[in-house]
């Protein structure tokens, strides 16, 4: 079984994909780099895991769900978006497992099996793959957002990406929504630049500087709370000796956003 990268993608903002946007343009580089995303994989994946930065459990939460509903997680938008479907099955064997290698770092970890798919998970897969015929399993981020529990988590399972499985960290590498569509936002670029300069740098330093993020330029202010980088941490985890590279990069409203590869 060939061993699969792991993955850092944005989901955008909100349903964003299915809905008109003020330019019409705005999210379309966006849409068609996860369009593409599983033509640059080795394979098609017998399962994938999703860490989204819109689910934080204590303990840390695995979804043992056999088919997760929807779970509309957003407020304000176009009816047809609360109307939105993605029944990729779940695989409860595949979340006994995650389990199992998580208990192994002494991070507490228990399975859930009601939650439903949030929308880090369905929005952007109905673009990834609208077909929803791969497994799903969402893992939560731990309510600390320490980036080194994160970086243990990705580790945890990265046996998985062996076994046909791609771990995928779906969050916003920006992620001030205050300052979206601020005609004058130099802190974007200044933190994307940086973060993208960290990623792709030796796996030892990449790490220490992934840990001590907080302190890069612009960092609060791109991340006033860091639950949508987070999930990067854990695909960086999940290849913690590898190279990485970004894979995407776009504006959107004058907010500097990357994609990263990992291994």
């Amino acid at each position: 079984m060939t061993r699969f990268p792991t993955h850092f993608i944005p989901h955008g903002g909100g349903p964003c994909f299915f809905m008109e946007n003020d330019p019409p343009d705005t999210w379309d580089p966006l849409a068609a780099w996860l369009r593409a995303l599983p033509s640059t994989l080795p394979e098609k994946p017998k399962a994938i895991v999703v860490i989204s930065g819109h689910w934080e459990e204590h303990p840390v939460a695995v979804n043992a769900g056999a088919h997760p509903p929807m779970l509309f997680d957003y407020y304000g938008f176009p009816r047809r978006t609360y109307e939105l479907s993605y029944p990729a099955p779940g695989d409860p064997a595949l979340a006994a497992r995650i389990k199992d290698l998580i208990e192994k770092t002494g991070i507490p970890v228990r399975l859930e099996g009601e939650r439903g798919f949030d929308h880090g998970v369905f929005v952007p897969f109905l673009l990834i793959n609208p077909q929803a015929d791969i497994p799903v399993v969402q893992l939560s981020l731990h309510p600390s957002l320490d980036p080194k529990v994160h970086l243990v988590l990705g580790n945890a399972i990265a046996p998985l990406r062996d076994e046909g499985v791609w771990i995928v960290g779906s969050g916003m590498s920006y992620h001030n929504l205050m300052r979206f569509r601020s005609q004058y936002n130099p802190g974007a670029k200044a933190f994307d630049d940086w973060l993208g300069a960290v990623v792709e740098a030796e796996p030892r330093a990449r790490v220490q500087n992934l840990i001590n993020w907080a302190k890069a330029p612009s960092a609060r202010e791109s991340q006033p709370r860091e639950d949508h980088l987070v999930p990067l941490f854990v695909a960086a985890g999940a290849a913690l000796e590898e190279p990485a590279e970004r894979v995407f990069n776009d504006d959107p409203w004058n907010a500097a956003i990357s994609g990263f590869r990992f291994g």
